[in-house]
């Protein structure tokens, strides 16, 4: 089993998946790969850093918290090797190339990635949903081998078919009041390793969110502190979905952007699936449609 979580930002991953991955962790063990692959280069977020110092710290914490949860972490490179800039990624065909790379490469069972929105009201991050649009812009071309060879060339005679994974839409916070789900994964026993993981990112949640002023949060001096702020967090997210409990979930929209899933084989492959909280009737109605059945 191979999993990818796909996203614009350092410290993304923490907030909307990380639950879930150690939890197939702890199912799978060795039979597992999982890998996380960030987007941009990760140096507007910060207000007293340089972009520089900033760059190059996000990607050591993102490296910190790679080793605390033992999954792997890709930066995406555009075939002339530069990360895309952070705070303006646009759709452009280099982004596209390497994505496309990026997954070919890799082959995952299952793909994560940021949702579109569809309501006008809803707040969005750019990168977020230009990283949501190039995911479904290129999941038809992953089994097309020629769709980037001007930028990476190969034999073009000789191709050989690449898996196309199943996509999933993560829960985005910037699209507050917007967001829907199929699946809850009750990620309570997996919460103090989310804690940790997040924990890495100092710069972001000690320095830069609780500036920016978005997220309501003070600056956090302590593990017990930032458990705490992290634990709210969790509780805003169920209130605004409906959830009525005090454990932790992550939220997760089946697409039919990839290959597409029959409920069975995502109730058998998901760990700690709440058939409470999940919308299980509602997705088998939506595969069976677009599966023909």
């Amino acid at each position: 089993m191979k999993i990818l979580c796909v996203h614009a930002h350092f410290d993304d991953f923490e907030f909307v998946a990380s639950g879930t991955f150690e939890l197939w962790r702890g199912v799978a063990q060795k039979d597992l790969r999982a890998r996380v692959l960030v987007c941009t280069d990760g140096k507007a977020g910060h207000q007293f850093r340089t972009r520089e110092e900033t760059g190059k710290l996000r990607i050591q914490e993102q490296e910190k918290s790679a080793q605390a949860g033992n999954y792997e972490l890709q930066i995406l490179r555009l075939p002339s090797g530069e990360i895309p800039r952070e705070a303006c990624l646009q759709i452009s065909t280099p982004f596209l190339a390497a994505l496309w790379k990026a997954i070919r490469d890799f082959e995952p069972d299952y793909l994560f990635c940021p949702p579109l929105g569809g309501d006008p009201l809803a707040g969005v991050h750019n990168d977020h949903i230009t990283v949501a649009e190039a995911v479904r812009r290129v999941a038809y071309m992953i089994n097309v081998p020629h769709a980037f060879t001007p930028e990476y060339p190969t034999d073009e005679t000789k191709s050989t078919l690449r898996k196309v994974p199943v996509i999933i839409n993560v829960y985005d916070g910037y699209m507050f009041g917007a967001n829907a789900f199929d699946l809850a994964i009750d990620v309570e026993d997996a919460f103090p390793k989310i804690a940790e993981m997040s924990w890495c990112h100092q710069s972001q949640i000690a320095e830069w969110l609780p500036w920016v002023g978005r997220h309501n949060m003070h600056p956090p001096r302590s593990m017990e502190e930032w458990t705490k702020i992290l634990r709210d967090r969790f509780d805003r997210k169920n209130r605004e979905v409906g959830i009525a409990s005090a454990r932790a979930f992550e939220l997760f929209t089946v697409t039919a952007w990839g290959e597409i899933p029959n409920c069975e084989e995502l109730l058998r492959d998901f760990p700690s699936i709440s058939t409470e909280f999940s919308n299980l009737d509602t997705l088998r109605q939506k595969l069976a449609k677009w599966g023909g059945s």
